[in-house]
């Protein structure tokens, strides 16, 4: 099969290729592919024929920290014709002498022979330090700017998301990429469309967008008065104005993957657990109906605490972690004895993934495990990957928090995920679903949510896997509800 005249490198599916022929010759696109689709293919399919045809000379693409390198890791090895020659580049805050030099050769005259591949994290476009040298990388240059898992970027008020639009407008071409391009709202699509170019909206500004199809209505809380979105309208038309920059598949339109299987496994709170969730449940109620004025924030953090105390500990005031006797560790590894494969444990605290990593270390084997959290270096987690896909490698569990390890990563080698807790989330519930629900995955994939009966755990499993959030107006009311069942 063919690229207009090329070689595919990838064979690619239908989709892909529709993608690609609605996109390849546009200066502005959206691939809103879902997770696991592979639009990251698709893309990089549309580069090899805009540089062959000597439309571009340069390629940068932002993503997310820990997702960045996998671009140079995984996808571009993996589906870059082999006719193009490229010359690739990672972006980051503190470089090595080497890699310094290495970037300060990506500007000159051997590497213009080239396709200059830029990576860089979206999280480097908060500070100044990055434009000086994108400056100079992109001098004389015609280039191709996209940004991967784009709802990074949703947010107009956020420093990246003013300093992408800001640079893009010097690219030749622009693309975003997201399987999930509405997280929130409608309104998501205001800053990511603005990235793309302002003539595809139309509209001067963020307000006047919400004005045209958000319903806002003003609202009192006590003392305090508000403007609240409740609800939208004009929705077919914003569809109407994005249609023809964008390309939209499913999962489930797109491919013939094997299906999900959900199931839950109980955990019972030992005696110790349930006198204090009792304490801190008396406590939240007391704090929940008390009359003041509550915050989503404050919510959240009395969720949190009782998430933590349901994971065996208490954290105080001063920080300090109190262990409480429990018997979550026990059950999940009840639950990895019974499963066969390689095996995914997401879990919200740093605090248990590395008490689950020691524990299965002890009876697994010291190679049987990796991690993968904020504190991982970069070269950690690409060797925590490789390690894991690798199907001769004794590497069996991979132990993260959706947070870190939920987006942007192909671990088809497992079978088997297990929620040891959740996020509240839901973004990044789907998206850490996903992980090993992609293309390249040929059995069904088994989903073990540990939930302890009679406490907020049944309720906030039971939100996530109905696909509804947890964080809006109602939250308070919701939990409270929750708490004195």
């Amino acid at each position: 099969m063919t690229i207009f005249n090329q070689i595919y490198k990838t064979k690619p599916y239908k989709h892909q290729e529709d993608a690609l022929h609605k996109s390849y010759n546009k200066e502005n696109f959206a691939y809103f592919m879902e997770m696991g689709c592979g639009k990251s293919k698709v893309l990089i399919d549309n580069m090899a024929w805009l540089y062959w045809n000597q439309k571009i000379d340069t390629a940068i693409i932002v993503a997310p920290k820990g997702v960045y390198t996998n671009w140079k890791n995984n996808e571009i090895p993996a589906h870059l014709m082999d006719s193009v020659s490229p010359k690739m580049y990672i972006w980051k805050s503190t470089l090595t002498k080497k890699e310094q030099t290495e970037l300060k050769e990506s500007v000159g005259g051997e590497a213009r022979r080239h396709l200059r591949i830029l990576l860089v994290n979206v999280e480097a476009f908060a500070s100044k330090k990055v434009f000086k040298f994108l400056e100079m990388f992109t001098h004389r240059s015609n280039f191709l700017l996209a940004v991967d898992e784009s709802t990074t970027i949703k947010n107009i008020k956020a420093k990246r998301t003013k300093a992408l639009i800001k640079f893009g407008t010097g690219a030749k071409y622009r693309r975003i990429l997201t399987g999930a391009p509405i997280t929130k709202s409608p309104l998501d699509l205001y800053s990511q469309c603005l990235f793309m170019g302002k003539k595809i909206l139309g509209f001067d500004s963020y307000w006047s967008f919400q004005g045209r199809y958000a319903v806002i209505r003003s609202m009192k809380m006590g003392a305090h008065s508000f403007n609240q979105v409740v609800g939208y309208r004009n929705l077919e038309d914003l569809k109407k104005k994005i249609e023809p920059h964008s390309f939209r598949v499913t999962k489930e339109e797109a491919l013939d993957l094997p299906p999900k299987i959900y199931t839950t496994r109980q955990v019972d709170l030992t005696m110790e657990q349930e006198r204090y969730y009792q304490s801190l449940k008396k406590t939240s109620v007391a704090f929940l109906e008390g009359g003041e004025m509550v915050t989503t924030p404050e919510v959240m953090t009395r969720l949190l605490r009782l998430q933590q105390l349901l994971c065996g500990y208490l954290v105080t005031d001063e920080g300090e972690v109190k262990e409480i006797e429990n018997n979550r560790l026990d059950v999940l590894l009840e639950v990895i004895e019974e499963m066969e494969g390689k095996v995914i444990v997401w879990s919200r605290f740093r605090h248990d993934i590395m008490k689950i990593a020691n524990k299965l270390n002890q009876i697994y084997g010291a190679s049987s495990v990796v991690t993968y959290f904020g504190d991982t270096s970069m070269a950690q987690r690409d060797e925590a990957i490789a390690r894991f896909q690798d199907p001769g490698d004794p590497t069996r569990f991979f132990v993260s928090n959706p947070q870190t390890g939920g987006m942007g990563l192909t671990l088809h080698a497992a079978t088997n995920v297990i929620y040891y807790s959740n996020d509240f989330n839901l973004e990044s519930r789907i998206q850490s679903e996903d992980r090993a629900h992609r293309v390249g995955q040929h059995n069904p994939v088994l989903y073990v949510d540990l939930v302890s009966p009679n406490t907020v755990d049944v309720h906030i499993v039971k939100t996530l896997l109905n696909k509804n959030r947890l964080a809006n107006i109602t939250l308070g009311e919701r939990v409270l509800e929750w708490l004195k069942v």
